[in-house]
């Protein structure tokens, strides 16, 4: 195996021979370790963890069309009560690779827009954007999660009843007379 194709992308995928024939199409299926975390320092699909991609990709006469799917399994913790939470996440990725010399119509910033070199497709940033922004905002290890006691942190799923007699400092004053009449 040559050396580039040791240290070959596992999101890039060769297109040279759909390059320039409008309406050739086949579908590309693969799964690989994540090489980097994908995701945010909440949640994300750990360096290593299986990505599989399910993709089908088509000629048209601006570039080559990708469209399908990206499934993997994030892992993070919880936003209440910091539990581990793994959930699985399944994305549509959509993207057309423009011809370096395409003139594209449109917002030429856009971007579902990316130039190709002609040979290979790389989707990093493709499935990259698509798996972040289908991963939730704030994971929860359950919709129902009490999360910790903002006084003193402890877990309020392990106990429903826990409380602390709070006073208000305006009435503190008031709290000490009490606890002086009584001793």
């Amino acid at each position: 195996m040559p050396a580039a194709e040791a240290n070959a992308s596992p999101y890039r995928i060769q297109v040279r021979d759909l390059v320039r024939k409008p309406g050739t199409h086949r579908t590309h299926s693969s799964v690989f370790p994540a090489p980097a975390v994908v995701g945010s320092d909440v949640i994300g699909v750990p360096e290593g963890s299986d990505i599989t991609l399910e993709l089908s990709v088509e000629t048209v006469t601006e570039g080559i069309w990708v469209s399908g799917t990206v499934a993997a399994e994030a892992a993070g913790e919880c936003g209440r009560c910091l539990d581990p939470v793994r959930e699985a996440v399944s994305a549509t990725v959509a993207a057309l690779y423009v011809y370096p010399d395409a003139e594209a119509e449109g917002d030429e910033d856009s971007v579902d827009l990316h130039e190709f070199d002609g040979d290979t497709l790389e989707l990093e940033d493709v499935v990259r954007d698509a798996v972040v922004t289908s991963l939730p905002f704030t994971p929860l290890c359950g919709s129902d999660c009490p999360g910790l006691c903002d006084q003193c942190g402890a877990r309020l799923a392990d106990d429903p009843d826990h409380e602390h007699d709070v006073v208000d400092p305006r009435w503190s004053a008031l709290q000490d007379l009490t606890e002086k009449k009584e001793s």
